[in-house]
This record gives structure tokens, sequence and C-alpha cells, in this order.
């Protein structure tokens, strides 16, 4: 099964160095997920050849321009182009108002309808859920409300091995037992252990979406042992004043929270437009965390099944 990010800004405040604000692509089992819009995202969907048709929720983190600017165009571009399916939209409150005053002013509406579903950013809870997996709430610390997001995939049921057991010969209530790992009894009193006819699933994945915060242990228990984790990276240490200040992050402080959670590997992005050259921003987060990647836009980001290191691509 799918579980892809796509990166399309790594950028904070403006677009610079050809980097573009806040937006990354969650592709699970085929179905997108749009993480944060900021200006220009819909350029990038057709950049990278993403299908902007195939996303049907959106989530934004908080109400900083560099995060949400881009959403009144990826939407208007999507009414242009036909869209009719409904459209998920999860964010604070006040982005609700802000999008009816952009149509009232433009006498515009959408032909598709926009499901507007608000956030608590200052909650941890389930937002989304389907029977594959679910999305939950980060509380980060900015100075607006923000929450990142977590994916994390739901077990699944066990396979059976057709080569240690006939299932013609099978009740279905029995395979269904077998799948959800029970033993069963057959007509002629023989216990079937599961562990002798089932084969392990995949183990769950998880990917969480750590954008604007200063740092804070408290995310460290939300995100424990995740396989990815995006957390952002706004300064280099020597601007740890300036990160205090505006209630951002250094490359280390990323590392750290990395390093504390466990997670298998850290993507570090939203670096500041003051910042031409961004590899030192590598340089100082693997000093606390090795198996740490830079997030460049148009970088994809596999959790292939059955094995606990991603696989990363550049295009």
């Amino acid at each position: 099964m799918i579980f892809e990010i796509k990166i399309l800004g790594t950028g904070s405040a403006t677009p610079a160095h050809r980097r573009h604000p806040s937006a990354q692509v969650v592709n699970y089992n085929e179905q997108l997920y749009l993480l944060d819009c900021g200006e220009g995202t819909q350029i990038q969907f057709l950049k990278y050849h993403v299908k902007a048709s195939r996303v049907n929720n959106i989530f934004i983190s908080h109400l900083h321009g560099d995060h949400f600017f881009g959403i009144m165009g990826f939407l208007n571009s999507l009414n242009l182009n036909g869209r009719t399916e409904t459209v998920n939209l999860y964010a604070p409150f006040p982005l609700s108002d802000f999008l009816t005053h952009m149509l009232s002013i433009s006498n515009s509406r959408f032909q598709f309808h926009l499901n507007f579903i608000p956030t608590n950013p200052t909650k941890h809870y389930v937002l989304f859920e389907n029977e594959l997996f679910q999305i939950e709430t980060i509380p980060l610390k900015h100075n607006i409300e923000c929450c990142g997001f977590l994916f994390r995939e739901k077990p699944r049921k066990r396979k059976i091995d057709t080569t240690k057991i006939d299932l013609s010969k099978i009740p279905f209530p029995d395979i269904k037992n077998l799948k959800n790992g029970l033993d069963i009894a057959v007509e002629n009193g023989k216990i079937i252990f599961n562990k002798e006819v089932t084969l392990d699933p995949p183990l769950p994945r998880s990917y969480a979406y750590c954008t604007d915060t200063m740092y804070s242990e408290d995310i460290i228990p939300l995100i424990k042992g995740v396989d990815l984790l995006y957390h952002e990276a706004t300064f280099l240490n020597d601007m740890l004043e300036r990160a205090v200040e505006t209630c951002h992050s250094t490359s280390s402080q990323a590392g750290q929270i990395a390093k504390k959670s466990g997670c298998e590997k850290l993507i570090i992005g939203h670096f500041s437009s003051r910042y031409k050259d961004i590899e030192p921003f590598l340089e100082e987060t693997k000093i606390e965390f090795p198996n740490t990647f830079l997030a460049k836009e148009g970088d994809l980001i596999t959790l292939p099944e059955k094995v606990s290191q991603s696989v990363y691509e550049q295009p």
C-alpha cells in the first residue's frame, strides 16, 4: 500500500532562493492529502505533475500567510476545472470567514461543496479517520495557535498462508477469526493455531508533520517512534535568540527532538529566506541526529512496507 510524501514548499515567510512557502502532499493508498497551502502551491502541483483533482482533504496548520495564502487560488482552480466532488478543509475556524469574504467580494461561488471542519490546535485528538489510518493533531508552540499532523496507519489483519491450510474447508466466520489473530477449532475438534497458518501483516507506518514551532519536548510523547518526522528548522544555531523570539526552531533543536522521540528518519525544512545555502542546516542537524535529510522541493519520500528504513528519492 502506497505511503508517500511529496515536498512542494520548503521556505518560510516569503518565496526566496527558488524555495516556496510550506506545502506537502501525502499519498496514502492513492488518496492525496494536502498539508498546508502557501502562496503558489497550485503552481507546484503543475510543476511536479501532481493532480490537484485527486485532493479531497486539505489540512492547514495555522493562519500565518506562508501556510494558507495559496488556498483561495487552489480552490478556485479546482472550481474552474469543473470540480463537483466535496472538498474537506480542516483548518482553524477564522479561515472560514476569510474564504467567505473572498467569495463575497469577488461575486464568486464554488460548484462543489466545501466542507469546512474547524480544528482545535491546542488539543491532541483524532481529526480524520478511515478503516486504514488516522490523522491526529499535534499541538505546537508558536506565536499563534498551530498544530502539526500525525498520519498513523492502523494495524492490518493477518494474512492466511494458503500453502498451510485449505480455505475451501474452513467456514467463512473462522476465516475472519484467523485474520483477526484467533485460533479456531475444526469439525473433528482439532485446534488450528493461528501462528501456524497465518503470516504477520506489515508493521504500521507513521509520519509526523511538525511545522512552525519553537523547541518543545511536549510533542515527544505524541510522535514517539514515528517512521518519519518532518520538523521545522527555520534558523541555524547562531540565531537561537531570534528563533526563541519568533517561536521557531534551530537546526540542532530539530535534531534533538528527533533523537529524543526515537524516530527513524528526520526531514528538516521551513528554512528562513535569509539563507541561500541550506547545506549548513544539514551539517548542524546531523550532529544531533545523523539520519537527517533536507526537504527539497520536488523530493519524494516513500515509506515502504515491511522495512523500517524509508526510501528517499530526489528528482
